[in-house]
């Protein structure tokens, strides 16, 4: 199986969840950006990482926009050169419009992961050779305000039929790419691989989300999460 059938795979079952109240949307990236989601996959999916980082779920301005993970507009359209045509979602929220690689927001978190990795690495094949991206769950849930909703945040019964699919899906995932280890951005990522990969025998760390709402994040992501990798035992580039 190759990564994009995975994703698709993926896309399909999770099509197939209903979702109640206080979620009112959901969206799905993987449909209505699949073009730039695939092109993500086909050009940097590399066997052999040395460390897969694993995110939560995509942003409203970034991943939700590009179908790239962390995909914040300027990273992924100029520094990946993922530029591709990107749909609509169904029931498309007034508040959350997906205008693609149009949109004029930009999502600090993506900004910070691949402005980090641009300016440590230089090229993103220099950054694919040692990494690989890729986010736990790929939906986008929103409430009937337009406001974002994690899927930790989710009722225990839809969250325990979606995690059971994500689970499955990086562990597949795992399996094709053949990381030495599992880097969780935030928590959540961190403990969900935990409890996804027994059995699998793969170091399993974590880095601070680079999120706005992290305090500690706002006091420099970058610095912080390298102390982090450094402190696993992995090799920077010179700076």
């Amino acid at each position: 199986m190759e990564a994009i059938d995975l994703q698709d795979a993926l896309s399909k079952r999770l099509g197939r969840l209903r979702f109640a109240d206080p979620v009112d949307r959901v969206y799905n990236p993987l449909v209505y950006a699949r073009a730039s989601s695939a092109l993500y996959l086909e050009r940097y999916f590399k066997p052999g990482v040395e460390a897969l980082w694993l995110g939560m779920n995509p942003g409203p301005w970034g991943m939700a926009q590009t179908g790239v993970p962390f995909g914040e507009i300027a990273a992924a359209r100029d520094w990946l050169k993922l530029q591709a045509p990107v749909g609509k979602p169904k029931n498309e929220h007034p508040k959350r419009p997906v205008e693609g690689f149009d949109c004029p927001r930009s999502e600090v978190s993506g900004r910070r992961v691949w402005g980090w990795a641009q300016e440590r690495y230089g090229t993103p094949k220099k950054f694919f050779q040692q990494f690989f991206v890729w986010n736990y769950c790929p939906l986008v849930f929103m409430e009937a305000s337009g406001k974002n909703r994690t899927p930790d945040k989710l009722p225990a019964e839809e969250r325990a039929k979606l995690f059971k699919l994500c689970d499955q899906s990086l562990r597949d995932m795992v399996e094709l790419l053949q990381p030495a280890r599992i880097i969780g951005v935030g928590r959540f990522a961190t403990d969900q691989a935990k409890k996804a990969l027994v059995g699998m025998d793969l170091p399993i760390d974590t880095v601070l989300h680079p999120s706005p709402a992290s305090p500690m994040a706002n006091r420099g992501w970058a610095e912080q999460a390298e102390k982090q990798l450094k402190s696993m035992g992995i090799q920077l580039p010179a700076s």
